[in-house]
């Protein structure tokens, strides 16, 4: 099999492993976009942060496919298309959003260092996790997506004592033994799933381009989406046993 795989990466034309090779700057352009978001993040600008953090989540939905229409895989055996999703992935999903939560204001003085330490350490554990999803795949535990809990961190605006313990919470959920739908890979109920993070991206989108000023309308649909992700598999697993 490997002797084969090799004789089709040497019949392969210079154009076809430069198409593939394109895929892997494309992934590493998110870690690009990262920097810009930081940036953003730093001047406080924070709406404009979470549309470059958009972005970047717009280019880690489409290397997949486009990965695999284009065999990356064997075309360029030398580049690992996992490894390199992981960094950016890292960067996008914890790091960038773990310095907008500690330097916003949002949480308690005295906890936004230590919290937002913690959520790079449990980040980083949880990437590194190889039960990061389960048999039917399911993120297990919270599934490291601080982009997303900073963004409701952004819409609520809790008091920093709640929300402190609202990153307390999640950093130790990040091991916790239960599943949040992946919103692509889990067959069950896709259709509807896909509906919901349709829905939710549209709403994010106009969230951020109003700086966060929309109504209850926008933000209950919003919560709303996030409770399913969240809470049907244990809903579904609850409705059986019975």
């Amino acid at each position: 099999m490997e002797q084969l795989d090799q004789q089709k990466l040497v019949s392969a034309s210079p154009a076809m492993r430069g198409a593939a090779f394109s895929v892997h700057i494309l992934t590493a352009l998110g870690a690009g976009i990262a920097l810009l978001a930081l940036l953003e993040a730093v001047r406080e600008h924070w709406a404009a942060m979470f549309g470059w953090l958009g972005a970047a989540l717009a280019v880690d939905a489409i290397d997949g496919p486009i990965a695999r229409r284009f065999d990356v895989a064997r075309l360029q055996p030398n580049w690992s298309g996992d490894v390199l999703d992981l960094v950016v992935d890292f960067v996008t999903y914890v790091f960038v959003p773990a310095y907008a939560i500690a330097a916003s204001g949002l949480l308690l003085p005295l906890a936004a260092p230590v919290e937002g330490a913690g959520i790079a350490v449990s980040g980083a554990l949880y990437f590194a996790d190889r039960r990061m999803k389960s048999a039917d795949n399911h993120f297990r535990g919270f599934p490291g997506l601080w982009n997303v809990a900073a963004f409701y961190l952004f819409l609520l605006h809790p008091p920093p004592a709640i929300s402190s313990f609202g990153v307390m919470a999640l950093i130790a959920l990040t091991f916790a033994p239960f599943h949040v739908v992946h919103p692509v890979r889990v067959k069950r109920l896709r259709w509807l799933t896909l509906s919901l993070v349709a829905l939710w991206a549209a709403l994010a989108v106009i969230t951020v381009a109003n700086d966060f000023n929309v109504g209850m309308p926008v933000i209950a649909a919003l919560c709303a989406i996030a409770a399913y992700m969240v809470a049907s598999d244990a809903a579904i697993r609850l409705l059986r046993s019975l």
